[in-house]
């Protein structure tokens, strides 16, 4: 009776454990997995940008981009909060390298965006400044300029996701 007793309670401990073992996997998973957004706060103190475009550039050569910003893709619950929106007063500019080859004004929510470059296959990033939010947006992703190229259609906008920019 002793002996089985004792195989009882090795049992219960060792069940124990492994609820202990299972559930801290399923804790640690769930920190791991989960897509939460950054810890940083969306809302700034940035002054309106003076982004200007660089006349060094030869007009001649464009590329049109229709974009829509929506910063609920990065981060949802805090654009929701803040209750987000674009405005008249909101900037998208386009970059190559630290010159501004485009900029834009929001119009019916949307971005009409003329940026001009140097030449085909540089590397285009966007910068959205929220008037609401006082913040200044980067695209994660960059567009490769196309002489006489086209991205995004007022019917499917160019959507990126954006993170905050240093």
């Amino acid at each position: 009776m002793v002996n089985n007793m004792m195989f009882q309670v090795k049992k219960m401990r060792l069940l124990g454990l492994v609820l202990v073992a299972m559930m801290s996997v399923a804790i640690i998973s769930c920190k791991k997995d989960s897509k939460d957004e950054p810890s940083y706060s969306i809302n700034g103190n940035v002054s309106t940008p003076t982004w200007a475009v660089s006349d060094e550039f030869d007009m001649t050569s464009s590329m049109t981009v229709t974009t829509k910003v929506d910063l609920s893709i990065s981060y949802a619950s805090q654009a929701a909060a803040t209750g987000w929106t674009v405005t008249a007063d909101d900037l998208l500019a386009a970059f190559d390298g630290e010159n501004c080859i485009g900029l834009a004004k929001a119009k019916d929510g949307l971005f009409y965006l003329f940026v001009t470059a140097p030449k085909s296959g540089s590397n285009v990033t966007l910068k959205y400044y929220s008037a609401k939010l006082k913040s200044i947006f980067r695209s994660e992703q960059t567009l490769v300029y196309r002489n006489d190229g086209t991205e995004g259609t007022v019917a499917k906008p160019y959507t990126p996701s954006w993170i905050i920019s240093k």
